[in-house]
């Protein structure tokens, strides 16, 4: 926690000095304490994924909550474009949103328009909050630190958002452009098939307007293939979201009770 109160975002310093972010997903996860794990787990961020767990915000805001006070970046993913969702999110104490299925520039302009303060944005003036720890700070400082703290980051899972990642990018006020893989390969009539020239050459489109534009490029829904992820860090991801607790929980209990069941003569 910074001394003006306001928890510093650790993912967005990161990647501002051009280093590697890792992010774990959460849909299982209900209590606060998850945000410890996922510290001592190597992990600088986690999300929270509302559009594909039935999370209500109030477990959102005590998760985002308390994760930031460990130095772990808390982001969610809201079930959609909604500025009342983008908004209530980052009101209880999310230090970024992960918007998914942005296509479109103008689609872009509208999530930064919900996720930031005048002059960036309209984001609605909450005051004092989670985010600022409640603090009865000057409402001026309040807006402009947030702005400048909150990380916006716009899911490139459809060709059409693939054909207009350049212009997604180069608008002001977002910093990632995070390709959902499965997505993106499903929509592209090839699912599951992450080696596949065409998804290939989706990453390197995506990646080309990133670095075109200064913004930073992030991958989502590559798991188990160190090779393919060192791949996409060779072409500039900095922002990789490794895995979830599901998968993690599953993949370590399915290998444990295979080895229990191996013990009986």
């Amino acid at each position: 926690m910074e001394a003006s109160g306001i928890a510093a975002n650790g993912a967005r310093r990161i990647l501002a000095d051009g280093g590697l972010v890792l992010c774990m997903g959460l849909r299982q996860a209900r209590t606060v304490d998850i945000g410890q794990m996922v510290a001592a787990c190597g992990f600088e961020s986690l999300y929270i994924d509302m559009e594909h767990s039935p999370v209500g915000l109030e477990t959102v805001s005590a998760i985002c909550t308390a994760a930031a006070a460990f130095g772990v970046t808390p982001l969610v993913r809201p079930p959609g474009h909604g500025a009342d969702w983008i908004g209530r999110i980052l009101d209880g104490g999310a230090q970024g949103i992960v918007v998914p299925h942005v296509n479109t520039a103008a689609q872009a302009r509208a999530i930064v328009d919900a996720a930031r303060f005048p002059p960036t944005g309209h984001r609605s003036v909450m005051g004092p909050g989670p985010a600022v720890g409640y603090r009865a700070l000057p409402l001026g400082q309040i807006n402009a630190t947030l702005n400048a703290a909150t990380l916006v980051v716009c899911m490139i899972e459809t060709p059409e958002g693939v054909a207009n990642a350049d212009a997604i990018a180069a608008v002001e006020g977002v910093d990632v452009l995070l390709i959902g893989s499965n997505d993106l390969c499903t929509e592209m009539g090839i699912p599951g098939e992450l080696r596949n020239p065409r998804l290939r050459e989706a990453y390197v489109t995506v990646a080309e307007a990133c670095r075109a534009q200064g913004k930073v490029l992030g991958v989502g829904g590559i798991r188990g293939d160190a090779e393919l992820q060192k791949d996409l860090i060779g072409l500039g991801a900095r922002f990789l979201i490794a895995g979830n607790d599901v998968g993690y929980l599953m993949a370590a209990a399915r290998a444990d009770a295979a080895l229990l069941h191996k013990l009986l003569p």
